[in-house]
């Protein structure tokens, strides 16, 4: 019986992160911007499927507001995926387990641009960084710490 029940919760499991990302995500990014790209590859090798726009700073900018996403979490790109903001390059992974916990919150930002994360390249000088998850208040609290991949 625990087996079974074991095997009921595993595939409840997978079925969540495996809804999670079969999600479209919707990004706003500057013409041309590569690590932006960069990421939305990274999104798609996870399973999302990205529609993305370019668009100019000031439209970017409006966008991030409209979102709730507080000045000092800002990052090059932003997205919407499950009713989520993502901002900047926030690992699938992360968007995943967000999706998943389904938080009373705006979303998920890796403020700047943090050598090491999704479409931020393997720099071996690249340091953890911390995945905030922004409250619906304009708060903002650790929601992970990433280590950079060195390959």
């Amino acid at each position: 019986m625990k087996s079974h029940l074991l095997a009921i919760a595993l595939l409840a499991a997978s079925t969540s992160l495996a809804g999670a990302a079969g999600q479209t995500v919707d990004v706003v990014l500057n013409e041309g911007c590569m690590c932006c790209h960069e990421w939305i590859a990274h999104m798609q090798a996870a399973g999302y499927t990205v529609n993305a726009s370019e668009l100019d700073y000031d439209a970017i900018t409006a966008r991030k507001t409209q979102l709730g996403i507080p000045e000092d979490a800002a990052s090059c790109h932003t997205a919407v995926v499950g009713g989520y903001a993502i901002e900047g390059h926030v690992p699938a992974a992360l968007v995943d387990r967000l999706l998943a916990e389904k938080p009373d919150a705006v979303g998920l930002a890796a403020p700047g641009m943090p050598l090491g994360s999704p479409g931020m390249g393997a720099d071996a000088d690249a340091e953890p960084f911390d995945v905030l998850l922004i409250g619906k208040d304009g708060s903002t609290r650790v929601f992970a710490t990433v280590e950079p991949d060195r390959g």
